[in-house]
């Protein structure tokens, strides 16, 4: 889930210039994927989550680029955000929307070491608990795997698309876990324009919904396959 920004569904993103993305344009990246579909919105939004870091780590700014990629990828400023901080903030925002079971499950998660990075976001506050045992497991399922940040191997360009080995979800034995790469095409320029320059066959790229993000270097992709796996240990707690 993301917090809404002014883009429109068929609009084309700006045009990526090389050098490290400022926080901003970091988030950008992110949140282009399922805002042009319509998705999200400020009710499921990001912003109190990086409020939430940045407090934590005496970040001024909630878009540094640190806390920015503390929350989509993961990194060691979630460690400084104590349980106790977490579950106030997750008391103000969903509180009163989750009654009974749904709340005192949802309120245990910061003291079994949930933290607030857009993984969790998706496998605990997202689906709720009742929501993988609604009967449309594969459809959930494909939600939750398409709104997650995934990450996946390129194997080649085709126009504006990627053909990538992609990692997904899946559900075994009640519990979720990573699976084996399959391909999949996934968009990551339109009309030429895009967030991937110089991409080449066997980068890792990043993915949210069906848009490529970001080209991963060895360290970011860590962070992601590490954070990731922290919160789907989580989730399987309350499946």
């Amino acid at each position: 889930m993301t917090i809404a920004v002014p883009v429109a569904a068929s609009a084309t993103p700006p045009v990526v210039r090389t050098g490290p993305p400022t926080g901003p344009v970091l988030f950008a990246r992110y949140a282009f994927g399922p805002n042009r579909l319509g998705y999200c919105g400020p009710d499921e939004g990001a912003y109190p989550y990086l409020e939430l870091i940045a407090r934590a780590n005496g970040i001024g700014d909630p878009l540094d680029a640190r806390v920015v990629e503390a929350y989509w990828l993961g990194n060691a400023l979630l460690e400084q955000v104590r349980p106790g901080m977490f579950g106030a903030s997750l008391d103000l925002r969903f509180r009163r929307r989750l009654r009974g079971d749904g709340w005192r499950w949802l309120a245990d998660k910061p003291a079994a070491g949930a933290l607030p990075m857009h993984a969790f976001h998706v496998l605990d506050v997202f689906p709720r608990l009742g929501l993988l045992r609604s009967g449309a497991l594969d459809d959930v399922l494909k939600v939750i795997d398409s709104c997650r940040i995934r990450w996946g191997r390129v194997l080649e360009r085709d126009g504006d698309w990627l053909v990538v080995a992609v990692v997904p979800l899946e559900l075994v034995d009640g519990k979720l876990r990573l699976a084996s790469p399959r391909v999949e095409k996934i968009r990551a320029w339109q009309d030429g324009h895009g967030f991937l320059d110089g991409v080449a066959t066997g980068d890792r790229v990043s993915i949210h919904w069906d848009w490529a993000c970001d080209v991963l270097d060895a360290r970011r992709l860590e962070l992601l396959r590490t954070w990731t796996a922290h919160e789907l240990a989580i989730a399987n707690h309350t499946i």
